[in-house]
This record gives structure tokens, C-alpha cells and sequence, in this order.
């Protein structure tokens, strides 16, 4: 039992620093997403749009796949904080690659219309799932 204790307050320290880390690195990448889409999620949710919700959620789940993988591979802080930055710029640079390219997406969920927003959440995870891999080596 001894052993099991030591391990813990040994481990515990370095838990809550990782998960505080990688914590603060989606919050900001949730701030930076909703700063470069081109509709205002939290005023559309807070309206009752479904889809609004659907793709906020879509992209924070997407920016939090990457970077909880990041953190399960890391050996260090700076290990989370580097590997974690590079996966956040590629999934907000191909999420507003994706609203570019799908240009009348945007607008349509801020319409309300979930069909679309849905084909956004599916972009957001597959390059999440892509992404969270490659970093994984």
C-alpha cells in the first residue's frame, strides 16, 4: 500500500499540470474558433439554434481530440505545450478552411439548418481523428 501512495503523491502533481495545461490550451482554442467563424455561436445558441450548438460542439470536441492525445504521448509540459499549439493552429487553420470552402455552410447554420451543420462537425472530427494521430507518431 506504501508503494501505491508513494506513486500517487509522486504522479498527482504531474496530473493536475497536465490536465491544467492541456485544459487551457482548448479554452483558448474554443476562444480563437469562435473569434475566426464567421457567425457568433454563443449569441446563436443562446437564440435556440440547433445548429449553432451542434457545431460549436463539433469543434470543441475536434480541438480536444488532438490535444488529449498530445497529452496521453507527452513526456513533459513542454512537450504538451509545443505539440499542443502545433495541433491547434492545423485544426483552426482547416476548420476555416472548411468554412471557406464550403462557403454557404456558415450561413446556413446560422439559418438553423442542422443538415449542414452536421457535415461541419463530420469535417471537424475526421481532420481531429487525423490530426490526433499524426502527432501520435
Amino acid at each position: 500500500m506504501d508503494a501505491v501512495l508513494e506513486s500517487f503523491f509522486t504522479g498527482f502533481p504531474t496530473l493536475i499540470s497536465h490536465f491544467a495545461i492541456t485544459t487551457a490550451m482548448l479554452a483558448v482554442g474554443v476562444v480563437v474558433y469562435v473569434w475566426i467563424t464567421p457567425h457568433r455561436e454563443f449569441r446563436l445558441i443562446r437564440e435556440g439554434n440547433l445548429a449553432a450548438a451542434v457545431s460549436l460542439s463539433g469543434a470543441i470536441l475536434g480541438i480536444g481530440f488532438p490535444l488529449a492525445v498530445c497529452m496521453a504521448n507527452s513526456v513533459s509540459e513542454w512537450d504538451i505545450l509545443i505539440w499542443g499549439a502545433l495541433t491547434l493552429v492545423i485544426q483552426l487553420v482547416a476548420f476555416k478552411a472548411a468554412d471557406l470552402i464550403l462557403r454557404d455552410l456558415p450561413a446556413r447554420i446560422e439559418a438553423g439548418e442542422t443538415g449542414p451543420a452536421l457535415v461541419l462537425v463530420a469535417v471537424k472530427l475526421a481532420v481531429a481523428g487525423i490530426n490526433a494521430a499524426a502527432v501520435s507518431g
